[in-house]
């Protein structure tokens, strides 16, 4: 996990928070291992062979499934297109000395930000012996912040380790040696 320790680092708009060292920044996208030339690709493939198999039952008089091969293609590219636009979204975690804040900027939607007491916040997470970190939460009095939702396992672990070292730096009172 990507961490930042330079007060240039806070978001903008916030001028408070450039007042006071960032202990841990980081911004989590959910991963897409398709790129846009491997897409096309995928739907040139998917193409080609709808098309084939299409033109096949129209050369035995069986037209009506040339349409529905053509729908398969239509589908895969619908499919493709609401996964890159999932991956837009981003989650970003800021931990001062005052706050902890969560930003969340959604695919589609109103950003919305949680800002929180750094001394009340404590992380929660359930682990599973055999698949890992299932869930990641930072927990304030009856508020409770999901992090992480989009990530793996192993990421999520990672998540929280950071989250619970820079959270345990702010309780133990931040100087500008400690990070």
């Amino acid at each position: 996990m990507p961490q930042a320790n330079d007060r240039d680092t806070a978001p903008e708009g916030n001028a408070a928070l450039l007042e006071e060292p960032v202990v841990y920044a980081v911004t989590l996208a959910p991963h897409r291992s398709l790129s846009q030339r491997g897409f096309l690709l995928v739907m040139l493939g998917v193409g080609a062979v709808s098309f084939v198999s299409g033109a096949a039952f129209l050369a035995m008089g069986a037209w009506p499934i040339f349409g529905f091969f053509g729908l398969d293609v239509l589908l895969v590219y619908l499919a493709f297109r609401a996964s890159f636009r999932s991956a837009r979204a981003r989650e970003h975690i800021l931990v001062t000395p005052s706050v902890v804040e969560v930003r969340r900027e959604p695919a589609r939607g109103r950003p919305s930000t949680t800002r929180l007491n750094p001394f009340w916040t404590r992380l929660w997470r359930e682990d599973d012996e055999d698949h890992g970190t299932l869930d990641v939460a930072l927990v304030s009095g009856p508020r409770t912040v999901p992090v992480g939702r989009f990530l793996g396992p192993e990421q999520k672990a990672a998540l929280a380790s950071d989250l619970s070292r820079a959270l345990s730096i702010v309780k133990k009172g931040v100087t500008r040696s400690t990070f």
